[in-house]
Protein backbone atom coordinates (compact mmCIF):
# COMPACT_ATOMS: atom_id res chain seq x y z
CA UNK A 1 0.00 0.00 0.00
CA UNK A 2 1.53 3.20 -0.96
CA UNK A 3 0.62 6.32 1.59
CA UNK A 4 0.01 8.83 -0.83
CA UNK A 5 -2.43 11.67 1.66
CA UNK A 6 -3.23 11.64 5.07
CA UNK A 7 -5.72 14.18 6.96
CA UNK A 8 -6.83 13.89 10.13
CA UNK A 9 -10.38 14.61 8.70
CA UNK A 10 -12.48 14.40 11.98
CA UNK A 11 -12.19 14.26 15.14
CA UNK A 12 -15.73 13.12 17.71
CA UNK A 13 -15.87 13.84 21.00
CA UNK A 14 -18.64 12.49 23.52
CA UNK A 15 -21.28 14.35 22.90
CA UNK A 16 -20.41 14.35 18.69
CA UNK A 17 -22.92 12.82 16.18
CA UNK A 18 -20.54 10.14 14.51
CA UNK A 19 -19.63 11.67 10.58
CA UNK A 20 -21.54 9.73 7.53
CA UNK A 21 -18.49 8.78 5.69
CA UNK A 22 -19.15 6.78 2.30
CA UNK A 23 -15.68 5.18 2.44
CA UNK A 24 -14.56 1.98 4.31
CA UNK A 25 -13.09 2.54 7.78
CA UNK A 26 -10.88 -0.09 9.81
CA UNK A 27 -11.29 1.30 13.83
CA UNK A 28 -8.08 0.33 16.21
CA UNK A 29 -8.95 -0.40 19.94
CA UNK A 30 -6.66 -0.60 22.77
CA UNK A 31 -5.92 -0.13 26.48
CA UNK A 32 -4.00 3.28 27.44
CA UNK A 33 0.15 3.25 26.40
CA UNK A 34 -0.78 0.06 23.96
CA UNK A 35 1.66 1.78 21.10
CA UNK A 36 -1.90 2.66 19.23
CA UNK A 37 -0.73 6.27 17.82
CA UNK A 38 2.65 4.07 17.22
CA UNK A 39 0.95 1.71 14.68
CA UNK A 40 -1.23 4.31 13.16
CA UNK A 41 1.85 6.44 12.59
CA UNK A 42 3.60 3.63 11.09
CA UNK A 43 0.57 2.53 8.87
CA UNK A 44 0.25 6.17 7.57
CA UNK A 45 4.23 6.21 6.86
CA UNK A 46 4.64 9.61 9.02
CA UNK A 47 6.32 10.14 12.14
CA UNK A 48 4.01 11.87 14.49
CA UNK A 49 0.63 12.82 12.68
CA UNK A 50 -1.52 10.06 14.95
CA UNK A 51 -1.18 12.13 18.25
CA UNK A 52 1.08 10.59 21.13
CA UNK A 53 1.09 11.55 24.62
CA UNK A 54 3.37 10.64 27.67
CA UNK A 55 0.29 10.76 29.41
CA UNK A 56 -2.20 7.34 29.29
CA UNK A 57 -5.40 7.96 28.50
CA UNK A 58 -5.17 11.51 27.03
CA UNK A 59 -6.77 10.27 23.91
CA UNK A 60 -10.42 10.66 24.41
CA UNK A 61 -11.97 11.13 21.37
CA UNK A 62 -12.57 9.39 18.18
CA UNK A 63 -10.52 10.39 15.22
CA UNK A 64 -11.00 9.94 11.76
CA UNK A 65 -7.64 9.92 9.33
CA UNK A 66 -8.52 9.96 5.52
CA UNK A 67 -5.95 7.74 3.75
CA UNK A 68 -5.35 8.31 0.01
CA UNK A 69 -9.28 9.95 0.02
CA UNK A 70 -10.39 5.56 -0.48
CA UNK A 71 -10.05 4.85 3.38
CA UNK A 72 -10.14 6.21 6.90
CA UNK A 73 -8.55 4.84 9.76
CA UNK A 74 -10.14 5.05 12.47
CA UNK A 75 -8.35 5.76 16.20
CA UNK A 76 -10.85 4.75 19.02
CA UNK A 77 -10.29 5.98 22.67
CA UNK A 78 -8.31 4.06 24.60
CA UNK A 79 -8.97 1.83 27.63
CA UNK A 80 -8.22 0.72 30.76
CA UNK A 81 -6.24 4.07 32.36
CA UNK A 82 -6.07 3.34 36.32
CA UNK A 83 -6.19 6.94 37.28
CA UNK A 84 -9.30 7.82 35.00
CA UNK A 85 -13.02 8.58 36.83
CA UNK A 86 -15.37 5.83 36.86
CA UNK A 87 -17.84 8.68 34.95
CA UNK A 88 -14.88 8.78 32.30
CA UNK A 89 -14.66 5.34 32.10
CA UNK A 90 -17.88 4.88 31.31
CA UNK A 91 -18.33 7.86 28.92
CA UNK A 92 -15.46 5.97 26.24
CA UNK A 93 -17.31 2.64 26.90
CA UNK A 94 -20.34 4.52 25.25
CA UNK A 95 -18.79 5.97 22.72
CA UNK A 96 -16.71 3.00 21.52
CA UNK A 97 -19.67 0.84 21.42
CA UNK A 98 -22.15 3.57 19.57
CA UNK A 99 -19.04 3.22 17.44
CA UNK A 100 -18.91 -0.29 16.69
CA UNK A 101 -22.36 -1.03 16.07
CA UNK A 102 -23.65 2.66 14.92
CA UNK A 103 -20.54 3.11 11.90
CA UNK A 104 -21.99 1.76 8.54
CA UNK A 105 -18.92 1.95 6.60
CA UNK A 106 -17.23 -0.55 9.32
CA UNK A 107 -15.62 -2.57 7.99
CA UNK A 108 -12.79 -4.29 10.34
CA UNK A 109 -11.53 -3.63 14.04
CA UNK A 110 -7.96 -4.16 15.01
CA UNK A 111 -7.62 -4.61 18.97
CA UNK A 112 -4.03 -3.95 19.68
CA UNK A 113 -2.58 -5.96 23.13
CA UNK A 114 0.84 -5.51 24.41
CA UNK A 115 3.11 -8.22 23.04
CA UNK A 116 4.78 -8.76 26.56
CA UNK A 117 1.92 -9.11 28.97
CA UNK A 118 -0.97 -11.45 28.98
CA UNK A 119 -4.20 -9.75 27.83
CA UNK A 120 -6.08 -7.92 30.54
CA UNK A 121 -9.63 -8.14 31.13
CA UNK A 122 -10.49 -4.79 29.70
CA UNK A 123 -8.79 -6.46 26.22
CA UNK A 124 -10.81 -9.55 27.03
CA UNK A 125 -14.03 -7.37 27.17
CA UNK A 126 -13.03 -5.47 24.00
CA UNK A 127 -12.96 -8.68 22.26
CA UNK A 128 -16.53 -9.25 23.28
CA UNK A 129 -17.76 -6.16 22.37
CA UNK A 130 -16.32 -6.05 19.02
CA UNK A 131 -17.66 -10.05 18.18
CA UNK A 132 -20.77 -8.76 19.88
CA UNK A 133 -21.15 -5.83 16.53
CA UNK A 134 -20.60 -8.69 14.33
CA UNK A 135 -16.66 -8.44 13.73
CA UNK A 136 -13.85 -10.76 13.89
CA UNK A 137 -10.88 -8.57 15.86
CA UNK A 138 -7.52 -8.83 13.90
CA UNK A 139 -5.49 -8.94 17.01
CA UNK A 140 -2.33 -6.67 17.15
CA UNK A 141 0.57 -7.73 19.18
CA UNK A 142 2.62 -4.67 19.54
CA UNK A 143 5.77 -4.01 20.96
CA UNK A 144 6.67 -7.43 20.02
CA UNK A 145 10.83 -4.99 19.58
CA UNK A 146 10.81 -5.32 22.84
CA UNK A 147 10.60 -9.10 23.00
CA UNK A 148 13.88 -11.52 22.16
CA UNK A 149 12.91 -13.12 18.63
CA UNK A 150 12.79 -16.17 19.98
CA UNK A 151 9.87 -14.68 22.32
CA UNK A 152 7.78 -13.56 19.88
CA UNK A 153 5.65 -16.60 18.69
CA UNK A 154 5.22 -17.88 22.45
CA UNK A 155 3.92 -14.63 23.44
CA UNK A 156 1.33 -14.87 20.72
CA UNK A 157 0.54 -18.23 21.37
CA UNK A 158 -0.10 -17.16 25.04
CA UNK A 159 -2.25 -14.17 24.33
CA UNK A 160 -4.43 -16.57 21.66
CA UNK A 161 -4.72 -18.72 24.52
CA UNK A 162 -5.48 -17.00 27.20
CA UNK A 163 -8.06 -14.87 24.81
CA UNK A 164 -9.68 -18.42 24.45
CA UNK A 165 -9.90 -19.35 28.08
CA UNK A 166 -11.64 -15.79 29.09
CA UNK A 167 -13.79 -14.39 26.30
CA UNK A 168 -16.65 -15.70 26.53
CA UNK A 169 -17.34 -15.25 22.60
CA UNK A 170 -13.87 -16.70 20.99
CA UNK A 171 -15.32 -20.11 20.63
CA UNK A 172 -17.61 -17.82 17.79
CA UNK A 173 -14.57 -16.98 15.62
CA UNK A 174 -11.42 -17.70 14.26
CA UNK A 175 -8.53 -14.51 15.23
CA UNK A 176 -5.24 -14.09 13.90
CA UNK A 177 -2.85 -12.62 16.05
CA UNK A 178 -0.31 -10.13 13.90
CA UNK A 179 3.12 -9.41 16.31
CA UNK A 180 3.83 -5.58 15.29
CA UNK A 181 7.43 -3.51 16.02
CA UNK A 182 7.36 0.46 16.28
CA UNK A 183 10.50 0.41 15.24
CA UNK A 184 11.50 -2.21 12.61
CA UNK A 185 7.46 -1.98 11.12
CA UNK A 186 7.88 -5.90 11.32
CA UNK A 187 3.85 -6.39 10.96
CA UNK A 188 2.96 -3.73 8.85
CA UNK A 189 3.23 -5.61 6.01
CA UNK A 190 0.18 -7.83 6.99
CA UNK A 191 -2.21 -5.38 8.46
CA UNK A 192 -1.70 -3.66 4.46
CA UNK A 193 -2.92 -7.11 3.01
CA UNK A 194 -5.57 -7.46 5.59
CA UNK A 195 -6.74 -3.30 4.41
CA UNK A 196 -6.13 -4.05 0.53
CA UNK A 197 -7.61 -7.40 0.83
CA UNK A 198 -11.38 -5.60 2.17
CA UNK A 199 -10.66 -2.77 -0.28
CA UNK A 200 -10.67 -5.17 -3.51
CA UNK A 201 -13.72 -6.89 -2.46
CA UNK A 202 -15.04 -3.33 -2.12
CA UNK A 203 -14.37 -2.73 -5.40
CA UNK A 204 -17.30 -2.39 -8.07
CA UNK A 205 -17.52 -5.08 -10.59
CA UNK A 206 -16.50 -3.80 -14.03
Amino acid sequence: MIIKTVNLETVCGITSKLPENTKPEFAFAGKSNVGKSTLINALMNRKSYARTSATPGKTQTINYYNINDELYLVDLPGYGYATAGVKVKQQWGKMIENYLHSSKMLEAVFLLVDARHEPSDNDVMMFDWVVAAGFTPYIIATKSDKLKRSQIAKQTAMIRRTIKEKSRASHEVSFEVIPFSGLSKAGREDIYNILEGFLQKDEPMV
